[in-house]
């Protein structure tokens, strides 16, 4: 099976619809990968070196292959692509839109509100996607080594609201857990249903 390609960056592609190809020479052959428009800036310029993972899916006989920066990222899109309802296109979406860390974590926190921001993506094939991936998720990302989920967060009932308020601030997902983890370390909210002590304390410790 194809696991990645080491090559020459040859060409960029923007056909639109937010979709982007580049084109890496190997050996003296070309192949055409799609990539999500979020990998356009760790691309190196024309004729350097470049490495990426891939898939290659087969639909009606027309074989496609896509592009990810890492084999984290790869096989969290494979896995994507086994829920139904979840194809390729709505699984680059959702890598595009939320990135490898903060995807994991939404699906693992059943932040639905969040997922269902990717456009393809209604609550209804976002609760599927929780239903499906969440236990699979959470066993992936321990092993993988991926970012875990804030032990001494707030409790699950306000955690979502929490963090979907400091996203619509500008805080990333790694800035925000760590924060909430320093919260409920030192704070008496500590496991309380308080959703804008949390926010006000996590803001006070990311402002400092």
């Amino acid at each position: 099976m194809l696991s990645y390609l080491k090559g020459t960056l040859a060409d960029i592609q923007k056909p639109g619809g937010n979709r982007v190809w580049v084109t890496l020479e190997v050996n003296q052959m070309g192949y055409d990968l799609q990539v999500t428009p979020r990998v356009l800036a760790t691309l190196p310029p024309l004729g350097e070196s470049l490495q990426l993972f891939c898939h290659l899916q087969v639909k009606d006989d027309q074989p496609v292959l896509f592009g990810f920066s890492s084999r984290p990222e790869r096989d969290l899109f494979r896995q994507l692509v086994t829920v139904s309802g979840i194809g390729p296109q709505v699984a680059m979406a959702l890598l595009d839109t939320l990135g490898l860390q903060d995807l994991v974590q939404a699906v693992v926190a059943a932040n639905i509100r969040l997922l269902s921001r990717t456009p393809g993506v209604g609550s209804k094939t976002a609760e599927r996607l929780v239903l499906e991936l969440k236990g699979k998720l959470a066993e992936w990302r321990q092993q993988s080594g991926l970012t875990t989920a804030p032990m001494g967060g707030p409790i699950a009932a306000v955690q979502e609201e929490v963090e979907m308020t400091l996203l619509a601030l500008g805080y990333t997902s790694n800035e925000i857990m760590t924060a909430l983890e320093a919260v409920g370390r030192n704070s008496a909210i500590a496991k309380t249903g308080d959703t804008e002590a949390w926010i006000r304390d996590a803001i006070a410790w990311l402002s400092q």
